[in-house]
């Protein structure tokens, strides 16, 4: 009996001083793995507050258990979790997404990429239980509508990143009443959404802390939305790639309105021509370092020699493979 008393005791005293030394550089999945290799190990982690201030299970088959799992530790409180990760975790459901965000109040960043089984229903759960989100991917959550839109608007005045990137059952309504009302807005990803107008395009224009914008595949934006858009003129990227409507007129307003640009994609339009690079070269030459304008047939010069001359801080020529 000697023996295992005393492997005990070495447990008792060894391992949460192992642990805390490991603490420090543990990543967060394998904390969730070693909760159940022994109850000092447990002990040693739950105390750890800072290891729960982040669930990152993005990608992970099992993902749905292992939520699950990490909010049955009684030990363990959600309340300080500032950053959800389940990105591409098909099997959560509207009703994992409730249960997790309900033990979660002070969440603050939420990624729910690619879970194309997510409805409104995840939106109004979020809202009601996660007041201080300010930032939120949707990205691929194709069953997301307007409601849920509706919902954001009203609750997130504050919110600064939101990505709905390939959710297409949503309209201009709902889009609208999010750019009216949350307009700290720094970052919008509106990524292959074709069919928007310009009805949102001018809203967009109002976002006056707006850094970040990709409107990749917006083929109803014209160059009288584009000019709204210029008046973000704190805007350092912007993807405007097949957007097929857009000419010289609008990336000429681009360049008077958006000094500060450091990426711009043009790639595919056919409808510019060497006219906007020299606007561009006037007012961003040496902000812009990354300029895509692959596909432009109406740009001839736009080998790397001709651009470099154009805007001699260039490092990428292309944004797309």
């Amino acid at each position: 009996m000697a023996a295992p008393a005393a492997d005990e005791a070495w447990c008792r005293k060894t391992v949460p001083r192992v642990m805390e030394l490991v603490c420090r550089r543990l990543p967060q999945r394998d904390a969730c793995a070693l909760l159940a290799v022994s109850p000092w190990c447990y002990r040693a982690l739950v105390a750890n507050s800072r290891l729960w201030e982040v669930l990152d299970l993005r990608e992970m088959k099992n993902a749905g258990n292992r939520l699950i799992s990490a909010l049955s530790l009684s030990g363990i409180s959600l309340e300080n979790l500032e950053f959800l990760n389940l990105n591409a975790c098909q099997k959560i459901s509207d009703k994992g997404i409730e249960a997790v965000t309900s033990l979660c109040p002070n969440l603050q960043r939420l990624a729910i990429y690619w879970i194309v089984g997510l409805t409104d229903s995840s939106i109004g759960h979020i809202t009601k239980n996660c007041k201080h989100l300010v930032h939120l991917n949707l990205s691929g959550c194709k069953n997301i509508k307007d409601k849920g839109m509706q919902l954001i608007a009203n609750n997130y005045q504050g919110l600064k990143r939101l990505n709905i990137t390939r959710c297409v059952k949503l309209t201009d309504d709902g889009l609208n009443q999010v750019l009216l009302k949350c307009s700290s807005l720094e970052s919008l990803n509106l990524y292959a959404l074709s069919s928007f107008t310009d009805s949102v395009y001018r809203e967009i224009g109002s976002l006056s802390n707006l850094t970040f914008l990709d409107l990749c595949g917006a083929q109803n934006l014209t160059d009288d939305g584009l000019a709204c858009i210029s008046r973000c003129g704190r805007l350092t990227y912007l993807n405007l790639s097949w957007c097929v409507r857009v000419t010289d007129t609008g990336i000429v307003a681009i360049a008077l309105g958006c000094r500060a640009l450091e990426l711009l994609s043009l790639f595919g339009i056919v409808g510019v021509t060497d006219a906007c690079l020299e606007a561009l070269s006037k007012s961003c030459s040496s902000s812009l370092t990354t300029l895509d304008v692959n596909g432009c047939i109406g740009i001839k010069r736009r080998s790397r020699d001709d651009l470099l001359k154009l805007f001699p801080s260039l490092s990428c020529f292309k944004v797309h493979s």
